[in-house]
């Protein structure tokens, strides 16, 4: 295995909370519940569950959009600027780089927001390439971005391990050729990540030696399988 190729929002930072909390604090000052299994179902994609308009349907007036989304952008900035890196996250990189493996991010986020945290962060130069949206035409469920991210690396997907939180990420992740590992933030916690090649609590709850052995297995089996004959 030669790289290690990280998700951001929810993976790295755990965004994912800190935009749900924005929201449903916005839905509770229209007397509305904002409901957790429909926020899951967008998380990792675009075109997903529109927030919004269902906040338009469910209050049946106009509502003053620019007014709601700043105040709705202050809650969330609130929370992200007192969050630290997801347990576990420092240890891997820095292991990573012990190993000599080359690391990447394949976000579906925005390259000012997924650049502008790392640098916060002071993550940026530990990483080797960054892809995000702006890179490619479709992102996540679709591969496109960790394909991009492989390309600028000169690798295959057999030759990385892809760590996602969620259930479109890992989907990607998977049809990219990765051996996939989700780490479920507190917003997927108890969803069913079917495609993943295995699911931990936190980062800081496995090494990353252990994970880089159950990839090379996982390597040795595809390729095996691609090598035998078909007697049928």
């Amino acid at each position: 295995m030669h790289a290690l190729i990280f998700d951001f929002d929810g993976l790295i930072l755990d965004t994912e909370a800190s935009h749900y909390e924005a929201w449903r604090r916005t839905y509770q000052a229209h007397g509305q519940e904002l409901p957790l299994p429909a926020w899951r179902a967008g998380v990792g994609r675009v075109g997903g569950f529109d927030a919004l308009a269902e906040l338009r349907a469910r209050v049946g007036h106009p509502l003053d959009e620019p007014a709601l989304r700043r105040e709705r952008l202050r809650h969330r900035d609130e929370i992200i600027a007192t969050l630290e890196v997801r347990p576990g996250v420092h240890a891997w990189l820095a292991d990573a780089h012990r190993q000599g493996l080359h690391l990447a991010v394949a976000s579906s986020s925005p390259r000012d927001w997924v650049v502008g945290h790392l640098e916060r962060l002071s993550l940026l130069e530990r990483f080797d390439f960054v892809a995000t949206s702006d890179d490619v035409d479709h992102v996540k469920p679709h591969p496109a971005v960790y394909q991009h991210a492989l390309a600028e690396l000169g690798i295959s997907g057999r030759q990385a391990v892809a760590l996602e939180d969620s259930v479109h990420g890992a989907t990607a992740a998977v049809q990219a050729g990765c051996f996939c590992v989700v780490v479920p933030n507190a917003v997927m916690q108890g969803q069913r990540f079917n495609e993943a090649h295995l699911v931990v609590g936190s980062l800081a709850e496995c090494g990353l030696s252990e994970v880089l052995d159950r990839a090379r297995a996982w390597r040795g089996d595809v390729e095996g399988e691609q090598r035998r004959p078909d007697f049928r």
